[in-house]
């Protein structure tokens, strides 16, 4: 309490100054205080809550803290004093500004907050012209003026030292702008002081125009902001006087007092004005500018100016991340495990950058390979971190399938410094021996997500052609001879995993073997406390009457009868469709028409099955609604078999009843019910919430945003649902393109969309944001699934949900995953205290292993090849749906090594063409706008595609039994099929339609 002079009243300063600091001035303070400096200078505030807040600083950066921080102080308690050990804080951790804000005693003038706010503008707008400035010497100046601390001064130079100029300039020009008023005319001083007279025409107009040197600081600080320039004018001014002036030199100088004081407030206003003018007109430069360079992936705003935060925008590391990188930065081939939002790539981008410079240094050239196992990730690798940080100092380039750069890979890698790709394209780059690369052309290779690196995994493929090159090595060394170069290795991963391992032995030599594999000679790791600490396990039981599913299982056991098919697995489960689909293949080989068809629809009726149990029974009763519209479309203009006028003829009587039931909500299930109450709750509980539902099917994800959108009860909590799903097309469901995932997480990371709902695609790698609701609905999976979605949850008091249904197997495997997680943890601990010799010679005993076992696989395969690999005459396809021999090898050509076509007048005679009309739904065959079909059963063989304006029918090796002398088989590929096919003959195909065509006119 204090007393307040002019009233002679008692005023309440404690609850006027957390108003002040709460709701007046939160968005200042969380520019101007510096977390880590403050909290050190802070006594009031309990240990665990300061921790608390410095882990909030690490994980999302200074700004979040400081609103951390305020929270803190707002929601109390307080102890006596805590005001002005909060200001003396401040004070004493140099943000001097922000103690005046909060000390209302001397709390600025609106007028001259509104002008620092300009001037502060202009640093951030301008500051990629004032990177370029001499910053040790632009330092000692700001320091000998009391504009920087001697611990602000320690920084700047230190980062001078360490990381070129540029670094410190971006920390200086952080420190200054936290001043008080009148910074901004000792900066313009230094700055002439320093030679840097471009700069200080660029911040204040054409040769200080705007006269900013003194109107903005305050009174004692006018006398210090004039210019040698304008010193230099005085003077000559004064040489020129008239005899006049010299004998009345006291009343003249009273006259321009006079008029000084007239036309000060009109001069300060119209030069606020002109401020104003050029940050706006400065502002929107930026912002044109700016988003030119954006699609190419760099940063906009704060980011791109580079003093939004200084130290945000400098690549640096905490100390437990620098002891982490400490032997990648010595050269050594590392795995990095760290939970998700540690900053395991801001590591890697540190190590990427060290390694650059340092063969810089050498004067040897380097270069830096990042792959990824998504091609999404690329953009966003390039984008956030490695561009954001290297592209200044180094060449990058981003190279997918979906990237505009289609020039040789091989050329790519020799015109840059840092490549960021899918390892599929690093891969097919190592294979080709005339126009591809060799890993001795990588100095520094990352593999982000490295726990994939398995067995038949792209990843793997590319170490076993490391490992081949350093076993050669070794060889060559013993022989004397000359030693290939190898790349340095930096694995990332989140998790390990065991592997299904239950004991800590089998736990160790699963991941040593993936140490093995990345030739690591070290797995480090740091302790991180878990974001998402609130779980919950929510397990609803089962419905009382499944009327909807009793229909579906009863047309399902009338379907196996007719097809004398005897399941072994209950109905509705994923055991029940590998078991069908299994029973599918064996059919078509045997050419049993009847269990093929029926296979085809109990697939159906049990994925519509499994859909009832986790989402609305209206959704899966649209899948077999799609499903028997698509049927219908195939056998336009042919004759249905008795197989199928059975099938066609159940569903129709039973699809009333269907359609009946699943508009009935007394019946729908009740884990959905959970699921809107666990949404509902933790919407309603929060100002601002984004979550993320993990669920198992694309079909699944679809269908719940539906639900969503279609739901009152959301929108009045302000739920805005998107989904995510994967890019490959393996499924029924219409896959995303790499475009439309970047553009929902880009919608996801603004707000726009505060609830994903999402497939595994969102588990591992992705850059998704601010996080604090976690939600895994009916999904089982591994632990390492379990831990990368639990660290989706990065916000602070996250909360991770698992959602499913008693007897399902969802609790127990939760439960599994948790204990395999511990085990991972105790395996690691025990790897890291082995000696280096007994670790050593493990990966060394499991990398001879793993050279021998492809050895010998490679022999076998060879074999098998030789024996098997036939001329394509040798080689028929049958309709998989028919007896219809479609066409002999002969006849089939290969476009650029991938794509199937047959041309020949034959094969044309036996399919007819359809338009998918669907392609942008369920059960869509195909992309293709046109797509080819059996012109006796109906059956799917390929889309049409158009190549250099010729029509090629591209056969789907799906779509056929692959007939070879005897045998017969399904292949999921081209590339099981041992047939060297004739190549292409464009000019043939392309003469023979022309001169056709000019005879027929």
């Amino acid at each position: 309490m204090r007393q307040n002079k002019d009233l002679n009243m008692t005023v309440d300063t404690d609850d006027h100054l957390i108003w002040m600091i709460g709701e007046c001035f939160r968005n200042n303070l969380r520019l101007l205080i510096r977390i880590e400096p403050v909290l050190d200078h802070i006594t009031f505030i309990p240990r665990d809550q300061k921790e608390r807040i410095m882990t909030k600083a690490r994980n999302e950066g200074n700004s979040d803290a400081v609103n951390a921080l305020i929270d803190t102080i707002v929601k109390g308690p307080r102890p006596p004093g805590w005001s002005r050990e909060f200001i003396d804080a401040l004070s004493s951790a140099g943000c001097t500004y922000a103690a005046l804000i909060v000390d209302t005693d001397t709390l600025p003038t609106p007028s001259l907050q509104a002008e620092n706010d300009y001037c502060v503008q202009l640093i951030m707008i301008l500051s990629p012209s004032l990177l370029k400035m001499k910053t040790t010497d632009v330092c000692e100046g700001c320091y000998a003026k009391n504009l920087v601390s001697e611990d602000d001064k320690q920084n700047i130079l230190a980062a001078t030292s360490c990381h070129g100029s540029k670094a410190g300039a971006r920390i200086l020009l952080d420190r200054i702008v936290m001043k008080p008023p009148g910074w901004f005319s000792i900066f313009l001083e230094v700055l002439r002081q320093t030679e840097h007279p471009d700069l200080v025409e660029e911040l204040t107009g054409a040769k200080n125009a705007l006269g900013l040197g003194t109107d903005a600081s305050p009174e004692k600080d006018s006398s210090s902001s004039s210019s040698s320039d304008e010193s230099v004018g005085d003077k000559e001014k004064e040489d020129k006087k008239t005899p006049k002036e010299e004998e009345q030199p006291e009343e003249k100088e009273k006259d321009e007092e006079e008029k000084e004081e007239e036309e000060k407030p009109k001069d300060k206003a119209k030069k606020e004005e002109e401020l104003k003018r050029r940050s706006q007109a400065l502002a929107l430069e930026t912002s044109v500018d700016t988003s030119g360079s954006a699609c190419c992936g760099e940063a906009t705003g704060p980011e791109a100016a580079g003093a939004d935060a200084g130290e945000e925008d400098l690549l640096t590391l905490r100390p437990q991340q620098l002891a982490v990188a400490q032997p990648a930065l010595e050269g050594r081939n590392i795995i990095v495990s760290m939970p998700t939002g540690s900053g395991k790539t801001r590591i890697a981008v540190y190590v990427a950058k060290q390694h650059l410079d340092h063969h810089r240094q050498q004067g040897t050239p380097g270069k830096v390979m990042v792959i990824v196992n998504k091609v999404v990730l690329v953009e966003q690798h390039f984008r956030k971190e490695f561009g954001r940080f290297l592209r200044d100092d180094y060449r990058l380039e981003q190279t997918s399938g979906f990237s505009p750069n289609k020039q040789a890979f091989a050329n790519t890698v020799a015109e840059h410094d840092v490549i960021i790709c899918t390892a599929q394209i690093l891969l097919n780059a190592l294979q080709d021996t005339e126009d591809g690369i060799s890993l001795a052309d990588i100095t520094l290779l990352v593999i982000d997500e490295c726990h994939h690196t398995k067995k038949g995994g792209v990843y793997q493929k590319i170490m076993d052609l490391y490992l081949s090159d350093k076993l050669g090595n070794i060889k060559n060394k013993k022989a004397g001879q000359p030693e290939a170069p190898l790349p340095q290795i930096l694995g990332l991963t989140a998790s390990l995993g065991v592997d299904k391992a239950c004991k800590i032995e089998k736990a160790k030599e699963h991941i040593l073997r993936i140490c093995a594999s990345l030739d690591a000679s070290a797995l480090m790791t740091a302790h991180m406390e878990d974001q998402a600490r609130n779980k919950e396990m929510i397990i609803a039981r089962r419905r009382a009457q499944d009327p909807f599913g009793d229909v579906i299982c009863s047309l399902m056991r009338r379907i196996q009868e007719h097809a004398q098919l005897k399941p072994t697995v209950a109905m509705g489960t994923q055991c029940y469709e590998q078991w069908v689909v299994d029973e599918e293949k064996k059919a078509a080989c045997d050419d049993d028409q009847r269990k093929r068809v029926c296979a085809e629809h109990l697939r159906q009726y049990n994925e519509a099955l499994i859909q009832s149990h986790s989402i609305r029974m209206c959704d899966a009763y649209q899948l077999l609604i799609s499903f028997y519209r698509q049927e219908d479309r195939k056998k336009e203009g042919v004759a249905q078999t008795h197989t199928e006028e059975f099938l066609f003829k159940l569903f129709n009587e039973n699809v009333k009843k269907l359609e009946d039931f699943s508009k009935q909500s007394e019946y729908e299930n009740n884990v959905l019910s959970e699921l809107r109450k666990t949404i509902l709750k933790k919407f309603s509980g929060q100002d601002e919430v984004r979550g993320i539902i993990f669920t198992e099917t694309r079909l699944s994800a679809m269908a719940l945003h539906s639900w969503i959108q279609e739901n009152s009860e959301f929108h009045g909590v302000k739920v805005c649902s998107s989904y995510l799903i994967g890019a490959g097309d393996q499924s029924a469901v219409k896959p995303m393109t790499a475009s439309e995932q970047r553009d929902v997480l880009r919608k996801f990371n603004s707000g726009d969309v505060n609830l994903l709902i999402a497939t595994t695609v969102a588990e591992e790698g992705l850059d998704i944001e601010r996080c604090n609701v976690v939600i895994r609905y009916c999904l089982v999976t591994s632990e390492i699934a379990m831990i990368q979605a639990r660290g989706r949850g990065r916000a602070e008091g996250s909360s991770y949900v698992v959602i499913g249904v008693e007897g399902s197997g969802v609790a127990e495997r939760e439960r599994l995953n948790e204990q395999r997680e511990k085990l991972m943890k105790k395996a690691i601990e025990a790897i890291q205290k082995m000696t280096k010799k007994d670790y050593d010679n493990k990966v060394m005993q499991f990398q001879m292993e793993g050279w021998l076992e492809k050895g010998v696989l490679r022999r076998r395969t060879e074999e098998r090849s030789r024996r098997r690999r036939m001329e394509p005459s040798a080689v028929k396809f049958r309709c998989r749906g028919c007896t219809v021999v479609a066409c002999g090898g002969e006849d089939i050509e290969v476009i650029e090594n991938a794509h199937h076509v047959n041309l020949s007048e034959a094969f044309r005679a036996k399919f007819k063409e359809n338009t998918n009309s669907s392609r942008r739904g369920l059960n869509a065959p195909c992309e293709a706008e046109k797509y080819i079909s059996c012109q006796g059963c109906g059956q799917f063989w390929g889309p049409m595609m158009l190549h250099r304006q010729l029509e090629c029918p591209c056969l789907s090796i799906q779509g056929f039994v692959v007939l070879q002398g005897d045998e017969e088989e399904t292949l999921e590929s081209w590339t099981k099929l041992s047939v060297n096919f004739n190549q292409f003959d464009f000019y043939s195909h392309a003469s023979r339609i022309v001169y056709r065509d000019e005879e027929n006119t």
